[in-house]
């Protein structure tokens, strides 16, 4: 009788060890976590780094920042939609979807493109923007600063680069202003 008690009592010891190992284990998803905006040595603009949601980027660029240009401050003007540039000398186009409820959201938008103009459109919704970073294939970088303003939708000259540069990626810090805004980058030949 007592190896019989013995028995039973090692074996409830062992199922009590082992029922942890064989336990469905639960994730809890909390929503997109939030960090700080990590710019490189020589970043251009003097103020503190916001608190952003990144939305990672579907391919790795290619080109990390080497050398910060002179930051180049926004103009926002909006230019005419028969002004804009025809589908055919389009050479690189892309775009992300920013929620209201993401609030300050940080993209990269992955150009490998050779170009001249570099345009910026708010294609749905509106979008404040804070600051785009692009980045060459020679690793020099240009800043945008947006100063927080918020455009409406239109399309917008962004960068004019009449040599024909090679653009790697381009970084930008942004949000929505309403439910959903959709932000589109396109590269001119």
């Amino acid at each position: 009788m007592k190896r019989l008690l013995a028995l039973v009592l090692l074996l409830a010891i062992g199922i009590s060890l082992a029922e942890p190992a064989f336990a469905r284990r639960v994730v809890v998803h909390r929503g997109p976590r939030r960090t700080t905006v990590v710019v490189r040595r020589g970043w251009p603009l003097r103020r503190p780094a916001r608190t952003v949601i990144i939305h990672p980027a579907r391919v790795a660029f290619r080109v990390a920042p080497r050398v910060y240009l002179a930051p180049i401050v926004f103009t926002g003007v909006v230019i005419a939609a028969a002004s804009a540039p025809a589908r055919e000398v389009l050479a690189w186009e892309d775009g992300e979807t920013l929620s209201k409820d993401d609030d300050w959201t940080e993209f990269t938008l992955n150009c490998d493109t050779r170009g001249t103009k570099l345009w910026y459109e708010v294609a749905g919704g509106q979008v404040q923007a804070d600051w785009a970073e692009v980045v060459f294939e020679n690793g020099d970088t240009q800043v945008v600063d947006f100063n927080e303003k918020t455009h409406d939708m239109g399309l917008y000259p962004l960068l004019d680069f009449k040599d024909g540069r090679k653009v790697d990626h381009v970084r930008m810090v942004a949000r929505a202003k309403t439910d959903q805004a959709r932000v589109v980058l396109r590269m001119e030949k």
